[in-house]
């Protein structure tokens, strides 16, 4: 039996599922090549310009995503996408079925199967798209202007490197230097400590990696503009945004700033990590693995919980979930255990969590993953360096990391005629800025600025 204009006739139900298969070949089954060519075009300029991105792999794809206008322009195209299947799904079925023989049961049936697999294969797709433009709008903050910015920063003093405030450097083989804090908040504190002070120096030129972390018992630092910090290094942020007038930055820009400004390079970028939330990406990923180097035996730690005492940790190789990852970097107050062993701790659990999250094995857990982070991560990270930084990341080997805590001989207790018997660490400044100019190079201002070197008085 032939159809009008000669068309031999076709199948709506073989007609609607060829066109749930790629739009356009239901068309195509039935002799309408014009349309065929109108529906499949689009879907194939769609796939060819994700496999382009797919070329850097699929992390950097995911990376891609968190920005949010890229995100968002997947979530509409998505959409747009299983409409443009719908139509090209109904318009084959109807074509073929000439005479409405597309009305009977068994296509309406297969038509109504096939559009409810559509919907729900380009929701679950949708969310996972909405997913990364939730985080990337949650997680990256607005770029540091200078109308919070502190007045002086290490980048402004005389024979300091320049650096645009609040962003990195243009030239992809520019040292980035990147601060992360770990704020250690909860509902019975009024306030925030930032325990983990770590300053992250990548030189991409040399794929050298430097960590450099803050004990937080340092206080009466110099501060960049002459003054003297008189209290810890881990208050200075809560202290900046209750005293607006000595700081009108606010918190996390002064803190970055100085901590720049002692470091003796600038530090564009921070990344904020609030470690309750840092605890539960861990458990997400399926808990990171470390080498722990000296048995832990903490009798009064209390961070469980199920409020439960105490944190041991035998010595060698172990898996640990979040909330044991978390005492891992929190217990202090073991035997032989001190501030500046955990500051280290800090950074070899970081270089493990760096490791599992740029597993490509991580990528289907992203959206949870991402939930998480909104909860737990902010940063000013420029997002269009991420993909770069990840490629960088996984070629780096662990050797190529050098971590230093400014404990002692960087920093050291002064003799209890100095500090009245309450304990604190004063930089010392010679050393420091010697270890600056080791690391960084011409990048540090100690190499050419006339910065005394010298301890701060109490």
């Amino acid at each position: 039996m032939n159809l009008p204009h000669g068309r031999p006739a076709r199948s709506p139900t073989i007609a609607a599922f060829l066109s749930f298969l790629w739009p356009g070949l239901g068309q195509w089954y039935v002799g309408a090549a014009r349309s065929a060519l109108l529906f499949a075009l689009p879907v194939a300029l769609v796939v060819i310009a994700v496999g382009m991105q797919m070329l850097g792999g699929p992390a950097r794809l995911a990376l891609a995503l968190l920005t949010p206008s890229t995100a968002l322009t997947v979530v509409i195209l998505v959409g747009l996408l299983g409409l443009w299947r719908l139509i090209s799904m109904g318009a084959a079925m109807v074509a073929a079925g000439r005479g409405r023989s597309w009305r009977r049961p068994l296509p309406l049936a297969t038509f109504g199967a096939l559009a409810l697999t559509v919907v729900v294969v380009h929701a679950a797709v949708g969310s996972y798209a909405w997913s990364f433009y939730r985080a990337g709008s949650e997680i990256f903050v607005a770029d540091v202007g200078p109308d919070i910015l502190p007045p002086t920063r290490a980048s402004d003093l005389p024979g300091g490197p320049t650096a645009s405030p609040g962003s990195e450097p243009a030239d992809p083989e520019a040292r980035v230097n990147f601060l992360l804090t770990g704020i250690d908040s909860s509902e019975t504190r009024t306030h925030a400590l930032t325990d983990t002070l770590l300053v992250v120096s990548v030189d991409p030129a040399s794929g050298q990696v430097a960590m450099i972390s803050f004990p937080r018992d340092i206080a009466r630092f110099q501060l960049s503009d002459g003054r003297v910090f008189r209290g810890k290094i881990n208050s200075l942020m809560t202290y900046a945004d209750r005293n607006p007038e000595e700081f009108p930055a606010g918190g996390l820009p002064t803190l970055v700033t100085e901590l720049g400004y002692l470091l003796g390079v600038p530090i564009p970028s921070y990344a904020a990590v609030d470690l309750a939330g840092f605890a539960r990406m861990i458990d997400r990923v399926g808990g990171v693995t470390v080498n722990n180097q000296t048995a832990l035996d903490d009798p009064a730690y209390g961070g469980w919980t199920d409020g439960r005492i105490g944190f041991r940790l035998s010595k060698g190789l172990h898996t640990l979930d979040g909330e044991h990852a978390l005492a891992f970097v929190r217990s202090r107050k073991g035997a032989r255990d001190n501030d500046f062993n955990r500051a280290r701790r800090q950074q070899q659990l970081l270089i493990a969590l760096e490791r599992k999250l740029t597993d490509p094995a991580t990528i289907p857990n992203l959206p949870g993953i991402l939930s998480d982070a909104e909860d737990t991560v902010r940063t000013d990270f420029p997002q269009d360096r991420l993909a770069d930084m990840l490629e960088l990341g996984q070629s780096i080997d662990d050797a190529s990391i050098r971590g230093v805590v400014l404990g002692p001989p960087y920093a050291t207790n002064p003799p209890v005629s100095e500090s009245g018997g309450t304990y604190f660490l004063r930089l010392d400044m010679d050393r420091l800025a010697a270890l600056s100019i080791e690391i960084f190079g011409k990048d540090s201002r100690y190499s050419t600025a006339d910065v005394p070197a010298e301890s701060v008085a109490p």
